[in-house]
């Protein structure tokens, strides 16, 4: 295996590299990508650790090849060599870049480069190992069968709490790929979206992805949800995947909102869950629904074994009682949420109810939420088996 392979790099920089490589270097002329030695030299367990595209690539054209270096070699690493602005930076990163090199580096320059490049070669086997080595972590799926039931709602202070009793602990990731709000209900303005984190560099580097994460005041991080429904639509299953696996190998509890019913999307979330809270509303639609999702799951085997059932804008108005809901939907509910004027204002300003902390039962049915999950919290007083603010 080679540490080094350079293309369209000058003499010297080769020579730099052999030298901070122990001459384990590959050097190749712009010659080699119209022939496909590129892709040779990255197929199977040879792959060089490091691509060095030197300025005879065009920079188009480096971009380009460190897109198809993801997905032919994850492992390998893509430096170019240009001058670079916090521009071309940004542009670089999100090719799949992992490394801007000035043609002037000397040998301290190039060393720091192998040793960044062998850092993050270490750092994707920890993280593709991350999963079986941390028994606590919890990946948490907030569903629900139907749209308006406040899924959301209860995600972000769901993250919010957890977020609070572990800091630095949770990620929140908006898998409603054409319409989600979580940037929204957060008051966040996020620079990156979903799929910026599954694309280029952030797709297959936990260190690259946690650059794409936005922050809320909070401590939570947050993968916002896409700019529009078309963007959303090309995110695949398949990268929905990586990226769950990537951020539970980074952070404690991931908590994913997903989009109403059961999407493909949903679907690869639930196959890596440890816990699913389920949310319906107190209609008898939601009532089905709730049933109808339940044995869906249950056929397909992907109820995990944290399973916690919402019941949401719960009163006495509509006609019926808590014990029919049970009955109807087969299992009893967790928690119940009362409706609450406190519930739209905190959806219209962009703060959640965990971050006002103030009195009202919906609030203190979250905290219980939370106390389910992370049972140190001084919310929750330890795990309990069944949760209710409000009364029958």
């Amino acid at each position: 295996m080679s540490t080094v392979l350079t293309i369209g790099a000058d003499a010297d920089l080769v020579a730099r590299f052999a030298e901070a490589g122990g001459g384990d270097v590959v050097a190749l002329g712009v010659d080699a990508l119209a022939q496909g030695a590129l892709l040779r030299h990255l197929a199977g367990p040879d792959a060089p650790q490091l691509v060095v595209l030197g300025p005879e690539v065009p920079l188009e054209e480096s971009f380009a090849i460190a897109g198809q270096v993801d997905g032919a070699a994850p492992d390998t690493s893509v430096v170019v060599v240009a001058f670079a602005d916090p521009e071309l930076w940004l542009e670089a990163m999100r090719a799949g870049v992992r490394d801007v090199l000035s043609p002037h580096a000397g040998p301290a320059d190039v060393a720091a480069v192998l040793e960044r490049a062998a850092a993050r070669a270490e750092t994707r086997r920890v993280a593709s190992t991350a999963v079986s080595s941390l028994p606590d972590r919890r990946v948490v799926v907030v569903a629900s069968p139907k749209g308006g039931v406040g899924k959301t709602t209860v995600a972000t202070n769901l993250a919010i709490g957890l977020a609070a009793a572990e800091p630095g602990s949770t990620v929140l990731v908006d898998l409603d790929v054409q319409f989600g709000d979580v940037a929204s209900a957060l008051a966040l303005a996020p620079e990156f979206t979903l799929p910026d984190t599954v694309r280029g560099a952030a797709g297959n580097d936990p260190l690259v992805l946690k650059t794409f994460l936005t922050r809320h005041s909070s401590g939570l991080h947050v993968v916002a949800g896409s700019d529009s429904p078309a963007a959303g639509d090309a995110v695949t299953p398949a990268e929905v995947a990586r990226l769950v696996d990537m951020l539970s190998g980074e952070f404690r509890y991931v908590v994913l909102d997903t989009a109403p019913g059961l999407t493909d999307h949903t679907l690869t979330a639930l196959e890596r869950a440890t816990d699913l809270v389920l949310i319906g509303s107190m209609d008898v639609p939601g009532v089905r629904g709730l049933r109808k999702e339940l044995d869906v799951l249950g056929e397909l085997q992907l109820v995990p074994a944290g399973r916690h059932l919402v019941l949401n804008g719960a009163g006495s108005s509509g006609g019926l009682a808590l014990a029919d809901v049970e009955r109807t939907v087969g299992a009893p509910l967790d928690l119940v949420l009362p409706r609450h004027d406190a519930v739209p204002l905190s959806t219209n300003t962009g703060v959640p109810l965990l971050v006002k902390g103030g009195k009202d039962p919906v609030t203190r049915g979250l905290q219980s939420l939370v106390a389910r999950l992370a049972p140190q919290t001084a919310a929750g007083q330890g795990r309990r088996g069944r949760r209710r603010a409000g009364a029958r």
